[in-house]
């Protein structure tokens, strides 16, 4: 089998084997610690333009299958693993992990000390890293390498151009889409809501023109700050309409109402992050996958902290004093992990009727 270099900025190399497409790429290295959801994981539009570490030490044993894409064409730079199943066995599986990232044209490195590079990550933090061929000259290639600017436009690369409807019977709700995931759709599909997804630049004025009941700001990759437009137009909107944010949408959210952010040394990418409920105590295990976070010393008065991290304390969710707008961290959707949390989409439904009534 052809061998593949993983290159890292601080000179550390790591000699595998390649699977996937066969192509030399450059992204942000970081890694995710869930047993399963490869799939979901690599098809997942927050890992724009990153290289994915799986930590789990065999990764594709099911396959790829029809049901589990969180997006139709991921955009993920390459994927490391330990073991990567050449056989995969499932009763709807599809088509083997190699072969789909031969068809995606993500390249793949197996063979390697998935512990060991963990490790160099949690202890420097995420770093710039390249998939290349064992024949190129590793100095210039590492030299390339530290001198390359990563794209601050990733919202911009996974959004939707055009919106677009996932037509319902129930609820009107405007999806701003900052790199959303499926599963979302999914959730709003289950509760039979009408759902138009429009672009992360659209401004408020047109999604108020949709006459929606309720606005979800959608997950995405990059760094919050990056798209300041949102930020204008979620001031245009709360207030007048609910407010649900996930993920980005959460940073977003926050952002717009005067917080500030700060990015993580090594974010929180897995299922089974441990996030409590301040008012309740409740506990729910969530899926998480960001590398930035809200500085909880910067929080304006108007918005309260109501879910933190149980292990490093950062802010998982907050909400709005004055408004019917809220925001969580981590992924009430799942797809893949728990379904602990899955109960804010009915949150979010009961605050649109709540408002409604309000208004009457």
């Amino acid at each position: 089998m052809a061998k593949r270099l993983l290159i890292l900025e601080d000179g550390t190399v790591f000699e595998g084997e390649a699977f996937g497409a066969d192509m030399d790429v450059t992204g942000e290295l970081v890694f995710s610690t869930g047993m399963t959801g490869y799939q979901e994981s690599i098809t997942d539009q927050s890992y724009n333009g990153q290289i994915l570490i799986f930590t789990y030490p065999l990764v594709g044993n099911y396959g790829v299958n029809r049901d589990d894409y969180e997006s139709i064409s991921p955009t993920c730079k390459g994927v490391v693993v330990s073991e990567h199943a050449r056989r995969a066995s499932n009763w709807r599986n599809q088509m083997t992990l190699d072969e789909f990232l031969k068809a995606k044209n993500i390249p793949g490195i197996s063979g390697i000390d998935t512990r060991a590079l963990t490790k160099i990550i949690r202890s420097n933090g995420t770093m710039k890293a390249s998939l290349a061929n064992p024949g190129d000259d590793i100095k210039h290639l590492t030299d390339q390498l530290r001198a390359t600017v990563l794209p601050t436009n990733n919202i911009a690369q996974v959004s939707t151009k055009t919106a677009y409807p996932a037509p319902g019977v129930g609820k009107n709700i405007v999806l701003v889409d900052f790199g959303l995931k499926h599963s979302i759709l999914r959730e709003f599909s289950k509760r039979d809501c009408n759902v138009t997804v429009v672009p992360h630049d659209t401004t408020a004025e047109t999604i108020l023109a949709l006459n929606p009941d309720g606005v979800m700001l959608s997950n995405g990759p990059g760094d919050p700050t990056d798209v300041p437009h949102a930020l204008d137009m979620i001031r245009g909107i709360q207030g007048k309409i609910p407010v649900f944010g996930i993920c980005m949408g959460h940073q977003l959210f926050s952002l717009a109402n005067g917080a500030q952010t700060f990015k993580m040394k090594f974010g929180h990418r897995g299922f089974n992050h441990a996030v409590r409920e301040i008012a309740t105590g409740r506990v729910d295990f969530t899926s998480q996958n960001h590398g930035f976070a809200v500085d909880r010393d910067t929080l304006p008065d108007c918005l309260m902290v109501t879910h933190e991290e149980i292990n490093d304390k950062t802010v998982e969710g907050v909400r709005h004093r004055d408004f019917p707008a809220f925001s969580v961290q981590y992924h009430p959707d799942a797809a893949p992990g728990p379904h602990d949390a899955s109960y804010l989409f009915d949150e979010f439904l009961e605050l649109i009727d709540a408002f409604q009534a309000s208004q009457q």
